[in-house]
């Protein structure tokens, strides 16, 4: 409970300290309510911290989430396509059913920065030299994603296509693709130290020599 109330602070002074032109703090805090079938860009969602909160069927389609903060929230068949996330915290924030093309996770605060993935259409965000360690990518769809120079030790993507996702001085150690497709990883250029890939995977980090695997 200590360290809870300590990570808590420290994102509330994190945010403050964000407010670089000494305007009167508005932000509100928010616990353990429920959101339900909001359009945020009708009615936009009030700055603030938001924790054990969840948001059901809502719409953040380009709104700006900027400093904001969500801890322990569920996102749960949401739009949040173009969201602005620019010193967003997230700490163990659920990500499921949801709409989010083009985020840009690289632009969030990295002071507690965790988050997972389950059926999710993440097409072209941008997760881009951060450290996300044994985060969970479950039946989600990454096509075109920036993963160069992240810390992604231990994390898992499972049932996930990795068409095209950019994977450049990665660190992939202990990750495990078993049972994704369509990646291009070179091991040359990215650390995959007891990676787990499948047999049938074993192509895609062959790519780059141009050969042909028969099956």
């Amino acid at each position: 409970m200590a360290d809870m109330l300590l990570v808590r602070y420290a994102l509330i002074y994190c945010l403050i300290s964000l407010n670089c032109d000494n305007k009167p703090m508005t932000e509100i805090y928010k616990q353990d309510e429920t959101f339900e079938r909001v359009d945020f860009s009708i009615h936009p969602l009030q700055k603030g911290e938001y924790e054990h909160c969840v948001f059901h069927n809502c719409n953040f389609a380009n709104h700006n989430l900027s400093a904001f903060a969500f801890m322990d929230c569920v996102f749960n068949a949401c739009n949040l396509s173009l969201v602005k996330i620019l010193h967003t915290a997230f700490r163990d924030v659920q990500f499921k059913d949801c709409k989010m093309l083009g985020l840009r996770f690289d632009e969030c605060h990295d002071f507690g920065l965790s988050f997972s993935f389950d059926n999710c259409q993440l097409h072209h965000s941008s997760f881009y030299k951060i450290k996300i360690k044994k985060t969970i990518f479950k039946n989600s769809q990454l096509q075109g994603c920036d993963f160069a120079e992240a810390d992604l030790s231990n994390a898992v993507f499972d049932n996930c296509n990795l068409e095209q996702a950019v994977f450049d001085r990665t660190i992939l150690e202990k990750a495990d693709f078993r049972t994704s497709y369509n990646y291009s990883i070179s091991p040359e250029t990215n650390r995959i130290k007891k990676a787990k890939f499948s047999l049938s995977g074993v192509s895609g980090l062959l790519d780059k020599y141009d050969i042909l695997i028969e099956r």
